[in-house]
């Protein structure tokens, strides 16, 4: 897709914006994701393009279609330019300052769902919450429960807590590294994290440069901050509780090998949309 705005015809109409999209390598989600966001319509409203297709874009619009379009082409995430994500039926706010939560941590939070009694004021831990995704997410589905989000980020909080307000949860919110911030606090039933798992050296990470990459890379292979969470969780973590991440599609064996090795039992796996061991956890010792 080419960023010159002399590619694009005027004056525009939502079908003609639509098309030339696709023309210059757009996919075709991510170019309605855009016009809706750019004609303020709801994110769900696909059939309002069919019906408003002859629609003519003011020149602001179209100003702006075409700045969205060479910000797309340029690699930023739909969800940074439409400023909104939806994750679990939930409409997140979203921005450079967190990840874009991907449609594949809902495996996680289906995983967390089920060791989640409903009407239990169980208490979990989200480790490196971002966006507050994967906590709001578990509020939202089990309101009796007690969710504490946690990151090292002030950034990502900030935009954490927003979302918890928009939305009405009552996620409690922690600033630090890990789990450092909660020690000596009350044992929790599980813990879940979607922390860096990438490689520092790998080649993908020069497509995701307009996400934060303390929220990506870690380490030499990629489970810097595993080991870390793992080590940490024993000392938090009430016997029977789980400690559930989300990780990388060829870290299932070795982070189900680290938690073996820190001494917890029945390390299990969950897969992703498309089959991948995405997610790996274990139960710690002892009777629940």
């Amino acid at each position: 897709m080419t960023d010159s705005a002399s590619s694009f015809s005027y004056p525009l109409t939502v079908a003609q914006a639509l098309q030339q999209a696709a023309q210059q390598g757009m996919a075709r989600v991510d170019a309605q994701m855009l016009l809706l966001s750019l004609m303020q319509q709801p994110a769900h409203a696909r059939a309002w393009l069919i019906t408003h297709d002859t629609d003519i874009l003011s020149t602001e619009q179209q100003q702006r279609w075409v700045d969205l379009c060479t910000q797309r082409q340029q690699g930023t995430p739909v969800a940074y330019l439409t400023g909104h994500k939806e994750f679990y039926g939930l409409n997140l706010s979203v921005d450079a300052r967190v990840l874009d939560p991907r449609p594949d941590t809902e495996t996680l939070v289906d995983w967390a769902l089920e060791l989640m009694p409903e009407g239990a004021a169980t208490r979990v831990v989200d480790l490196g919450t971002g966006s507050g995704a994967i906590a709001l997410a578990l509020q939202s589905q089990r309101p009796a429960a007690q969710l504490i989000a946690v990151d090292a980020s002030a950034d990502a909080l900030a935009v954490a807590q927003s979302n918890a307000q928009q939305l009405k949860l009552p996620v409690q919110f922690a600033h630090g590294s890990w789990l450092e911030p909660l020690m000596g606090q009350a044992a929790f039933d599980l813990v879940v994290s979607n922390p860096p798992y990438i490689r520092s050296d790998d080649p993908h990470l020069a497509a995701l440069t307009h996400e934060p990459l303390s929220a990506l890379a870690s380490g030499e292979d990629g489970l810097e901050d595993i080991r870390t969470i793992i080590g940490q969780t024993p000392e938090v973590l009430k016997p029977g509780g789980w400690l559930l991440f989300e990780h990388g599609w060829d870290q299932a064996a070795d982070v189900a090998q680290l938690m073996r090795d820190a001494g917890f039992a029945q390390v299990q796996h969950r897969q992703d949309l498309a089959g991948t061991d995405r997610c790996t956890g274990g139960q710690w010792p002892g009777r629940a």
